[in-house]
């Protein structure tokens, strides 16, 4: 049940100049292949329902016709039919964690691996190609390779390898996402791009058109990989174990940062409550395992070990049964499958009847010795129990034995009915039975129980019947979740030859290209060079030639002669620009477009009937009734500006247009002053 990986043979331009991973081979016949491969098609089908349902329930709305209604009505039984088997088939795929467990696994209580995220193919060819000739004003066809490699990069995440290096590509992803975003998905325009994603338990498809969908669900991937390289770990030795806890705790980990930094992702796998309750569980699994590796090496027939395995015994039980409550609760048990929390209740009755099961050992199979330490023992014992059977103290445990065997049966009779309510839940789930290894351990840990028992029943003896206190849940080595340092992978931006990001941006808009001509008269270009790549134009002569030719203050150069200059900086351009003559070089540059909106572009409100819209410009009047506040400050001129008179129009009234001049209706009036910034922000303009 390994994962095949094509061979690697795509330059990662994206990356440190190596190559990287296509992912699995989508047509490898390995089990965890096959069963994306049919949760895939049976998302297919499930849209197909949905969208059958939907036009159903639209022409159930719209028409009057009785006949009509009754054919709709027909139609939509057997749609919602076909939904619930196809829902049933998803949950069946979700309960497969066979598929999931080591090879070698024969002895182990089977874990829950979360299955991958499932989503559609995107085409970034067009809608890129496009905005880079429409935003940056260069030729899209020439980034058709970088534009390639960002498809076939998205494409080998949806088969990731189920190990460090499958996650080591999706986090690869996920750091190129941030810099796709700031390329092309600008504030004020569509890409056209729709990202649909499926819920993992559902099947339910999620389409949105910004980059938070396709964030949170790599992030979520990233989790479940973690998940099943936990579940595929070799739990027959320490180090398999450590790899099962580690993978574990940054699955919990990773889900923990989509909690928070992703709340409004309408897919409900993972909205706060499902994330929360899959964290429970991969905290569970963690700690599972860290009992697991506990005993190991096995456990000392001593009483103070003995007592120490039955608090661990009582914590894994603990957090099983925080799981259990979580995936009942409405809505998650609706969504969740029905295997999942089956088996919490499984595990959660499994390893407190064990954990009475260890502590019945430590009574009745030690006595206290003359060479025993009665002090440590009692603190030990005293530990264990919240609340006594009245007249009993831990002392008295310890030094009466007949008080001694009494709890200790007590004990066991706890184990035994605790493993006899995990196999009755057992048998209720179909999908448990077929997981056979998981009904030998539980029998056996039964009849382990039953013998312990038989071992101390005097069926002569009459004995008072007392009910086991519980157990204080007590752990040396807590679970606890992990960011994995692989979600932040440094890479090089596919896309680096439009420039510098911090310049050239969705959010920035620039002039076409202009070619200016730069000629030194006496070494002196006329203006000077500012700022780190790409160089900014400043101090700019006004009777130069380069200020005659179109050059601003403010330019970015963006080529010399036919050398691309967008990387370079200050002194890279001087020593590019020391040889220019009289005869002069051609450089390029752009200007940048101010595309903030006015404050506040357009704002209207309603008095009555009648709508009043305010600008800006509209609003300003006579000098004389400015306040200091609102009065417009000029800017006063630059050295640059010598010899250059500044002339400034005076203030204007402009008012929206009317046939009466008499002022006689209200919204004719002299507009009043525009309110300050205070009174907008309390909501005082009317």
């Amino acid at each position: 049940m390994t994962d095949t990986l094509l061979p690697n043979g795509i330059e990662d331009s994206g990356g440190d100049g190596k190559h990287f991973r296509k992912g699995c081979n989508p047509l490898a016949q390995t089990g965890r292949s096959k069963l994306q491969k049919q949760r895939a098609s049976l998302n297919q089908q499930i849209i197909k329902q949905m969208r059958m349902r939907a036009g159903a329930e639209n022409l159930l709305k719209a028409t009057n016709n009785n006949k009509v209604k009754e054919m709709v009505v027909l139609e939509l039984s057997y749609v919602n039919s076909n939904l619930q088997l196809l829902m049933g088939q998803l949950e069946g795929l979700n309960s497969s964690v066979d598929v999931y467990q080591s090879a070698e696994e024969t002895t182990n209580i089977p874990l829950i691996a979360l299955g991958l995220k499932e989503t559609k193919e995107v085409d970034f060819s067009a809608p890129f190609k496009d905005f880079i000739l429409e935003h940056y004003n260069e030729d899209g066809r020439t980034f058709e390779d970088e534009i390639a490699d960002l498809m076939d990069l998205r494409q080998a995440c949806r088969t990731p390898s189920r190990n460090e290096t499958g996650v080591e590509l999706l986090a690869k992803y996920c750091s190129h996402l941030p810099l796709i975003e700031n390329r092309f998905f600008s504030p004020t325009r569509q890409t056209g791009i729709f990202f649909t994603w499926y819920d993992s338990f559902t099947g339910v498809p999620v389409c949105q058109q910004n980059l938070s969908l396709e964030k949170a669900s790599m992030v979520f991937n990233m989790a479940a990989l973690y998940s099943q390289i936990g579940t595929r770990s070799d739990r027959q030795t320490i180090a398999g174990l450590q790899e099962a806890i580690l993978s574990f705790q940054r699955a919990a980990g990773m889900l923990s940062h989509l909690k928070a930094t992703f709340t409004h992702i309408p897919s409900y796998d993972m909205s706060p409550a499902m994330v929360s309750m899959l964290i429970q569980l991969l905290i569970a699994q963690a700690q599972e395992c860290l009992f697991e590796k506990i005993a190991l090496p096995g456990v000392l027939n001593q009483f103070i070990s003995l007592i120490k395995m039955a608090q661990e015994a009582a914590k894994v039980s603990e957090i099983y049964d925080q799981v259990h409550q979580f995936m009942v609760q409405t809505p998650i048990k609706d969504n969740v499958p029905l295997f999942w929390s089956t088996m919490s209740q499984v595990k959660t009755n499994h390893y407190r009847a064990m954990a009475h099961h260890f502590l019945a050992s430590a009574l009745l199979d030690h006595e206290l010795g003359p060479n025993d330490d009665e002090d440590q023992q009692e603190k030990t014992l005293s530990q264990v129990y919240d609340q006594l059977p009245e007249g009993c103290s831990p002392l008295d445990i310890l030094k009466n034995k007949d008080e001694r065997e009494r709890i200790g049966k007590a004990h066991i009779r706890r184990a035994i009915s605790g493993h006899e309510e995990a196999l009755r839940n057992y048998s209720l789930c179909q999908h448990l039975e077929k997981l056979e290894a998981l009904q030998e351990i539980l029998k056996a840990s039964h009849r382990r129980s039953l013998d312990k028992y038989s071992d101390y029943d005097n069926e002569e003896e009459f004995v008072d019947y007392i009910e086991a206190p519980d157990i204080i849940s007590k752990t040396e080595h807590k679970a606890e979740m992990e960011l994995p340092a692989a979600t932040k992978v440094k890479v090089t931006d596919f896309f680096q030859r439009l420039g510098p990001l911090s310049v050239f941006s969705a959010k920035q808009k620039w002039t076409a290209p202009r070619k200016i001509r730069v000629c030194a008269d006496d070494r002196d270009l006329g203006f000077t060079l500012k700022g780190e790549a790409p160089v900014q134009v400043v101090s700019l002569d006004p009777l130069s030639r380069a200020a005659t030719d179109g050059l601003k203050e403010g330019d970015y150069i963006i080529a010399v002669g036919d050398k691309d200059t967008k990387w370079m900086g200050v002194s890279d351009m001087m020593r590019l620009m020391k040889d220019v003559d009289e005869e002069g070089i051609e450089i390029q540059v752009v200007s940048v477009i101010d595309n903030s909106p006015p404050m506040p572009t357009k704002s209207a409100t309603f008095s009555g009937n009648l709508p009043k819209t305010y600008s800006m410009i509209c609003l300003a009047h006579d000098d004389e009734d400015k306040s200091s506040k609102t009065r417009k400050v000029i800017k006063k001129s630059s050295f640059l500006s010598w010899g250059l008179k500044n002339k400034m129009k005076s203030a204007s009234t402009l008012s929206l247009p009317t046939d009466d001049h008499s002022g006689a209706l209200s919204w004719n009036k002299p507009i009043p002053t525009f309110p300050n910034s205070s009174a907008y922000n309390n909501d005082n303009f009317h």
